[in-house]
């Protein structure tokens, strides 16, 4: 062998030694790399501050029981999912679920919220595909398990997984007031439905849950905008309103501050709807109905008139103003 070959022979051995030693250095730094990129992603407290890809999440909520929570989160995610959004409705009250009443999916109940939560189901296996909307889905609650398994990274997972899913809008059925429940429904809310009934205990109360909103929520805590909170004014009747029964719309928003979403009539459709398990919004000959579809339409961005907030004249008090 020549010393010319010996030189170039040597000098492959060198350059294949330092590839040996730079190959781990370079997979360290990249491996640093990523974990920086995570760090980016998770604050000191060990949140994650990635937000989700698609999806947006609203809390229907509310201070006080009774107040057509419920029968707003079915009329709500049933008025995005027609207007050709994914669209998930959760039951996030534990142990006293109605959700899947009003939505007419009752007897279709094979896993739960919980279940995703602790591995026993996957996500795909508890939702329920509505019977009236195609892009709609259900999650219903447990009726035994306990509260404490509700929990915030489990909330989070089921998020994340719907996100992945290419879920656009999640609508969370809150429970009313402050339970631990409620906290964990509010906590991702990237908007907040205010439901609220036009007397002065339960607007009152929910001036506490806005409260919550403006420093419990992940928005909060991250630093981020802040939950954006509506006010959804329901079980309203003009006359009773006119004989100072009951308080007037502008009443309502004097004492709360957070823009109006819509008001919805006191009406026996409602009651109906539900007992049926149809949600009212699909009724669109009932004054609620299109009140819940104004509701739905504002939500969205577009402009809709506030109708429903003045008393119905009759036959002759038509014919009197004429």
């Amino acid at each position: 062998m020549s010393e010319q070959e010996v030189k170039k022979e040597n000098q492959a051995a060198e350059e294949q030694k330092d590839t040996l030693i730079l190959e781990p250095v370079l997979e360290k730094a990249e491996e640093t790399k990523e974990d920086d990129t995570k760090a980016e992603n998770v604050d000191e407290k060990n949140k994650t501050m990635e937000p989700f890809k698609n999806l947006h999440v609203i809390v229907v909520t509310s201070g006080k029981g009774g107040v057509g929570k419920t029968t707003s989160s079915a009329a709500i995610a049933t008025g995005i999912a027609r207007k050709g959004f994914k669209t998930a409705v959760l039951d996030f009250d534990v142990g006293l679920r109605n959700l899947d009443l009003i939505m007419g999916c009752e007897r279709r109940v094979v896993y739960d919220f919980i279940n995703v939560i602790q591995g026993e189901a996957k996500l795909n296996q508890a939702l329920i595909k509505d019977r009236h909307v195609n892009n709609l889905y259900v999650l219903p609650a447990s009726q035994t398990k306990d509260k404490e398994a509700l929990t915030k990274d489990g909330v989070e997972k089921v998020f994340r997984e719907l996100d992945e899913m290419n879920f656009e809008y999640v609508v969370c059925d809150s429970p009313a007031g402050i339970e631990d429940g409620a906290l964990k429904a509010l906590y991702f809310a990237d908007e907040a439905i205010v439901t609220t009934n036009p007397e002065v205990s339960s607007v009152r109360d929910s001036d506490r849950i806005i409260g919550i909103l403006n420093a419990k929520s992940r928005r909060s805590e991250l630093e981020l905008e802040p939950v954006a909170a509506k006010l959804l004014l329901t079980r309203y009747v003009p006359s009773r309103v006119k004989k100072s029964e009951m308080l007037s719309v502008e009443d309502v928003q004097e004492l709360l501050t957070i823009p109006l979403l819509g008001v919805i009539p006191e009406s026996t459709d409602v009651l109906k709807a539900s007992n049926s398990g149809n949600p009212i919004i699909l009724n669109e000959e009932s004054d609620a109905g299109q009140a819940y579809e104004d509701a739905v339409e504002r939500l969205l961005g577009n402009e809709v008139p506030l109708r429903f907030v003045t008393e119905k004249k009759g036959f002759f008090g038509k014919l009197f103003t004429k």
